[in-house]
């Protein structure tokens, strides 16, 4: 009999998709209404081995709590903030993620953000589909990268590609993390304050959890400057929100480039009002590829795991 798996959201692979099928007995939380899910879950709870989520859903200890025989999570994602750890250690349920074949992807991205805060794409964009440019308006100039630096706040997989990336583009690069990181010609600040005074672009690279939480707060931003750019493509929970909405209406920061927010899908009026952010709908990993593979993780780990065999990627 095939293992049964609570799906709470599909992979856009239709070939992840069909493998699910193939190897498990699944159940489609994501199907099903929002008004009919409390009753549809408590109907098939019972005989749950294992749940498929995302890094952003994750799955709460009541949820698991509702689930007696889940025996492994398996995230489609990096983070696992929104996972309640304690309660899988608790009960010694297995956890994986997706780590390594996004970190691509996920740079370009931050790379992507970068460029398009440094060269006001958007605001240019606008200036020629209005006829700003034919009817003969100025054009502000901006600012080359080349020699400006790059601050990195979490310097894991995806801090180092986000550094090879602005190197490339002749930035200079330095990071700051808790942890200094062996093995690296990249200089380390003392800490993340010191990290975004010396900074022209900090990207937040670092994983959400409680450590990391508001630590991108209104003395960063400060520091940052009015002439700095705050780009995020790691978690909303990082930055505190409403201090960056006010230094950016204030102007004592200069411009914000944000593929996360902190109550994602909904992002503030306010954040969406202004004229000094690029805003991105928390896509980084989101090529055809990268979800392939993403979702194919999924899948491997799941085979292995009822099959008695390691773990390929498992959640300390």
């Amino acid at each position: 009999m095939k293992p049964e798996v609570l799906v709470f959201a599909a992979s856009p692979s239709a070939n992840v998709m069909a493998q699910l099928e193939q190897h498990f007995h699944c159940h489609h939380l994501w199907q099903q209404p929002a008004e009919a899910r409390e009753v549809w879950l408590h109907n098939v709870a019972g005989n749950v081995r294992a749940v498929l989520s995302t890094g952003a859903i994750g799955i709460s200890a009541a949820q698991l709590a509702q689930l007696p025989k889940v025996e492994i999570v398996a995230v489609n994602g990096i983070g696992t903030d929104a996972v309640d750890l304690a309660a899988t250690r608790a009960r010694g349920i297995a956890v994986t993620n997706t780590p390594g074949v996004l970190t691509d992807d996920v740079a370009d991205l931050a790379l992507t953000l970068l460029l398009s805060a440094a060269r006001r794409l958007p605001a240019l964009d606008f200036f020629v589909r209005t006829g700003a440019w034919e009817a003969g308006k100025p054009v502000a100039p901006t600012r080359a990268l080349r020699g400006k630096v790059c601050g990195i706040y979490g310097f894991g997989r995806i801090g180092q590609a986000i550094a090879l990336r602005a190197q490339a583009f002749g930035m200079q690069v330095q990071y700051f993390q808790p942890r200094a990181i062996d093995g690296v010609d990249v200089p380390r600040a003392d800490s993340l304050l010191a990290l975004a005074e010396a900074s022209d672009y900090l990207a937040v690279a670092a994983p959400g959890s409680a450590a990391t939480h508001h630590t991108v707060n209104a003395a960063v931003l400060a520091a940052l400057g009015p002439q700095g750019t705050l780009v995020n493509i790691a978690r909303g929970s990082l930055v505190d929100e409403e201090a960056l909405i006010t230094a950016l209406l204030e102007r004592t920061l200069g411009m914000a480039a944000l593929d996360v927010f902190a109550d994602e899908p909904r992002v503030p009026a306010e954040l969406r009002g202004l004229d000094n952010v690029v805003l991105t709908p928390h896509v980084g990993s989101l090529t055809v590829e990268t979800r392939h593979a993403m979702g194919q993780l999924v899948v491997d780990n799941l085979r292995a795991y009822f099959s008695g065999q390691p773990l390929l990627t498992p959640v300390a």
